[in-house]
């Protein structure tokens, strides 16, 4: 067990407020207790280096740490002076990690929004699939998404009473939403909080039930929500409903809705990136005297002109008319490569007219014996 608020944090002792801030974040999101539920271990850690990372991050109260120890910060912190427990950093003395803690921030608070508050639990999130057109993709769009999830009883508007009648607080936790318990470790007394078995976290009890939802205050319907879709989302992408997820029991707020985007692929354009990827197949003849060519895009129509020559693998940009940034800033481009097809199933008078072309290029053109040809492919079969 680290007894140093620097090595705690594992930190020179000149760090700055940056280093400091820096080392501080990496382990909270490490050992803060939503990622860690069931691990007493990490919750006492995490008041360990939370504690170190307050005193450090205060210049009075580190000069006096560098100075003094743990005995130059005792009774500096917002909630006022010690009480009994040991010291689980080991430097003596009557104030216990729990009293410095809540010395300095005001009983059981944090850096991240303070003492769990009583109330019913929030709902679960939800998640739900939609297929766009490639467009719809490309240029956005509102589309309309179908699920069933808990929703809030309308006969006792979430309470999850009968009408007439309200929720009371729970005898159990007395309205906290919340069990403590206190147990000996080495490091002293270690304090532990759990939702509350009766009430399970609401801090209410119902002696008599809604009829509809059964005292839950909730319960499953179908809804339709619309989305709204960025342009320029690509497939495999989620968009993140806020409170559009399941609700609560008796009132407790709803979790988020997660809409995961799959697009369905285009017959002529390729996403690559935010670049939009088009083949152009074009004739031997058109490529070798070069023509002008039409092409429609998502945004309408643009002309291509080949020059003459133009072999396969040539590529026209057209800059802007890609797929927007999510961000909006900018476009993508489209992308359209030309490949030249070479004519099959000639007639006889296009092979004759392709033979005398050869000739007047001086091209060597060797008549192909088929008959031979399939001989010396069965002598390999």
């Amino acid at each position: 067990m680290e007894t140093d608020f620097y090595a705690l944090l594992d930190v020179r002792r000149d760090a700055s407020d940056e280093e400091l801030k820096k080392a501080y974040r990496k382990l909270a999101r490490e050992l803060h207790p939503d990622a860690n539920p069931d691990d007493p271990a990490a919750e006492e850690r995490f008041k360990q280096v939370t504690l170190a990372y307050e005193v450090l991050r205060d210049p009075e109260r580190r000069r006096r740490y560098d100075m003094y120890g743990i005995d130059g910060i005792r009774g500096t912190g917002s909630g006022g002076g010690a009480s009994g427990g040991s010291d689980p950093f080991g430097f003596g003395g009557d104030m216990g990690l729990g009293d410095l803690f809540d010395a300095f921030f005001g009983g059981g608070g944090s850096p991240f929004g303070g003492r769990r508050s009583s109330g019913p639990p929030s709902g679960s999130d939800m998640e739900v699939r939609v297929t766009l057109e490639f467009a719809q993709a490309v240029f956005g769009d509102q589309v309309d998404v179908a699920l069933r999830l808990p929703v809030p009883c309308t006969v006792c508007a979430g309470s999850g009473a009968a009408e007439g009648t309200q929720p009371h607080q729970c005898s159990t936790c007395q309205g906290q939403g919340e069990v403590r318990r206190v147990r000996q470790s080495i490091l002293g007394q270690v304090v532990t909080s759990s939702p509350c078995p009766t009430c399970h976290g609401a801090g209410v009890e119902i002696a008599s039930p809604c009829p509809s939802c059964h005292g839950e205050g909730r319960r499953t319907e179908e809804r339709t929500y619309t989305v709204e879709v960025p342009a320029g989302i690509d497939r495999g992408q989620t968009l993140r409903l806020t409170g559009k997820g399941g609700a609560g029991p008796r009132g407790g707020p709803a979790g988020d809705l997660y809409v995961r985007i799959d697009v369905r692929p285009h017959e002529r354009f390729e996403r690559q990136g935010y670049d939009l990827v088009h083949v152009l197949n074009v004739s031997m003849a058109q490529a070798a005297l070069g023509t002008g060519i039409p092409l429609v895009t998502l945004d309408g129509e643009e002309h291509i002109v080949l020059d003459p020559g133009t072999q396969t693998g040539k590529v026209y940009r057209f800059r802007g008319k890609g797929v927007p940034h999510v961000d909006g800033r900018g476009r993508g481009d489209l992308l359209v490569q030309v490949v030249v097809d070479t004519p099959t199933k000639l007639s006889k008078e296009e092979a004759e007219l392709l033979e005398q072309f050869a000739k007047l290029r001086g091209e060597e053109i060797t008549p192909v014996d088929h008959g031979l040809l399939g001989k010396i492919k069965g002598a390999f079969k």
